[in-house]
């Protein structure tokens, strides 16, 4: 099997030192990227870590694609102990970092500690250096990368930062790379700033020569010459489609469609885009760099999930203003997705819905965990009590877009997903957005949801974009990664139980699994014992000890789907 080469390298900052060990029997059995951190975490973390504490522990892995000629590729891995919701989560993000990092030699890098100073971190195939940076404690995203520059002749895309909002441990902060691309989901941009971690930068000369299988060529060739509207909107392309057949959750989920979405749809972001945008190696170019001259704004997208999260959710319908909220969120180092849904819970205590200039002042405020902000910086799990909102979150990660009320696969993925409402760990929504599968119920779906959580796993841990799906089948992939597809399925599976076995050692179990709007899902309780049933675990939801290797045949999920 195909999988990602070299060390582990563990920097501690408390101590100041760096740490190579092989690895090679992870790599082996877990490819890379998030199943191989996800390995590394279950063992490394302590099961009573404090997410914000030096014993938490974040890695930033690689897997054997990045080195690849390959559209698709151009991604990168991080996982740790989320302090948003207190579990393991896995995120991923574009640019062109992937290229820079392999460079060093390394597959994964694992930061442990604290640091009181605030530092940068300088990682070569030969050597890593600490260098304090207290100049730019408060500095946003573009102001480090521009340092970095300055300073030591590398760009954005040879970095990782954290903004204002890592620094001030703002629960839902980013760490970001090429200014502009997230490691969103999670918080762990709080986790960075909790060790005094500002940025790190990546140069070497040392990328492993991995072969990778011709296939390669054809992927590329077809993400060339494809006509698909994405490469024009982004996932934008969508918009009008899902609030006009499905739903578009507005004004803090108090209705189902936006009057305004053609206002912040695919079609407004288009008129917006001035270039194309890529990822490393990446000729599906699906990036959306857009500017406003009167306004004088220029940002990266919005996609479509931030067109929901400061748009419709908001109850804001100018493009521009979405535009604008996009860029802070950037600059600042935030989840765009769970910042918005943050902002628009407290839009709703003040019933001020539709007032962006508001939203973009409380955005800020977060960031800073100045006045109102410092409650919001929480994220909505801990702050809706005194908003007097309800709780529109599934283990305290606020929802993504896709609304589980109409796509009721998407909601018991939702549901039982080890890192809360996150519309990348299941993927129901485009099976259901597409006919598939019948939006409406839920029984007799609990074996196709463990198949594509299964599947996100493997694609998590080539690693391979999920825009990909039409291009990477599951045939491609598995030659690609020189195995039998169920055999990357099992990997899957094995990750997706340490993922939970982890957090089951946090006290976390099926009280944990459910949704804020249950009694609008049919059978959800019934469904999610069927997910239960289908990957092995107790019917508490707890991962028996004996089965995170040994694993049933039907949390594998082989044979229940088609490319």
């Amino acid at each position: 099997m195909l999988h990602a080469t070299g060390p582990l390298l563990t920097v501690d900052v408390s101590e100041r030192t760096a740490e190579r060990t092989n690895i090679d029997d992870v790599l082996a059995e877990f490819i890379g990227g998030r199943a191989v951190a996800t390995a590394l975490a279950h063992e490394r973390i302590p099961f009573d870590a404090d997410p914000l504490g030096a014993e938490n522990r974040a890695y930033l892995s690689t897997g054997p694609l990045q080195t690849s000629r390959m559209s698709f590729t151009g991604r990168m891995n991080m996982t740790g102990l989320s302090p948003l919701t207190d579990g393991l989560a896995s995120t991923n993000a574009g640019g062109y970092l992937s290229r820079n990092f392999a460079a060093t030699g390394i597959s994964v890098v694992e930061f442990v500690g604290r640091s009181d100073d605030l530092l940068a971190i300088h990682i070569t195939d030969e050597d890593v250096e600490f260098e304090s940076v207290a100049e730019l404690e408060g500095a946003t995203v573009p102001e480090t990368s521009a340092y970095m520059a300055e300073h030591h002749d590398l760009g954005p895309d040879h970095c990782i930062a954290i903004g204002p909002a890592g620094e001030n441990l703002v629960r839902f902060a980013s760490v970001m790379t090429f200014d502009s691309r997230a490691f969103g989901r999670g918080g762990l941009g709080a986790v960075l700033g909790s060790k005094g971690i500002k940025c790190v930068t990546f140069e070497g000369d040392s990328a492993p020569e991995i072969e990778v299988a011709d296939v390669q060529n054809e992927v590329h060739r077809e993400a060339a010459t494809s006509d698909d509207l994405m490469r024009r909107q982004g996932t934008t392309s969508s918009t009008e489609f899902i609030n006009d057949n499905f739903a578009l959750p507005t004004r803090y989920f108090d209705e189902y469609e936006f009057e305004s979405a053609a206002g912040i749809g695919g079609d407004a972001v288009e008129e917006k885009k001035y270039k194309k945008g890529a990822c490393s190696a990446c000729a599906y170019a699906c990036k959306l760099p857009t500017r406003d001259e009167a306004e004088g704004v220029e940002t990266e997208g919005p996609e479509f999930e931030t067109v929901y999260s400061f748009g419709s959710c908001q109850g804001v319908g100018d493009v521009v203003d979405v535009m604008k909220a996009n860029r802070l969120c950037d600059d600042l180092g935030m989840d765009t997705i769970s910042a918005g849904v943050t902002v628009a819970a407290y839009l709703k205590s003040e019933d001020a819905f539709g007032d962006a200039e508001l939203a973009r002042e409380i955005t800020e405020k977060i960031a800073r965990r100045e006045g109102i902000g410092d409650l919001l910086a929480e994220g909505v799990d801990r702050a809706h009590e005194e908003l007097g909102v309800d709780n529109y979150t599934v283990k305290g990660m606020e929802f993504a877009a896709h609304d589980g009320r109409v796509l009721h696969g998407q909601g018991l993925s939702y549901a039982v997903a080890n890192r809360g409402a996150d519309h990348m760990y299941g993927g129901m929504l485009t099976l259901e957005y597409e006919g598939a599968l019948d939006p409406e119920g839920t029984l007799g779906k609990a074996e196709r949801l463990v198949h594509e959580e299964n599947r996100r796993v493997v694609r998590d841990s080539g690693i391979v974009c999920a825009f990909a799906s039409g291009y990477v089948t599951n045939d491609r992939l598995a030659t690609l990664l020189e195995t039998e597809y169920d055999r990357l399925l099992e990997i899957g599976a094995r990750t997706v139980a340490r993922e939970r076995h982890f957090n089951n050692r946090r006290g976390r179990d099926a009280d944990d699994d459910g949704l804020p709007y249950a009694e609008e899902v049919p059978d959800l309780e019934a469904a999610i014992e069927e997910y239960y049933e289908a990957r092995g675990w107790n019917p508490d939801g707890t991962v028996p000890s004996n089965a995170l290797d040994s694993i049933p045949e039907s949390a594998v999920g082989a044979g229940v789907a088609d490319d």
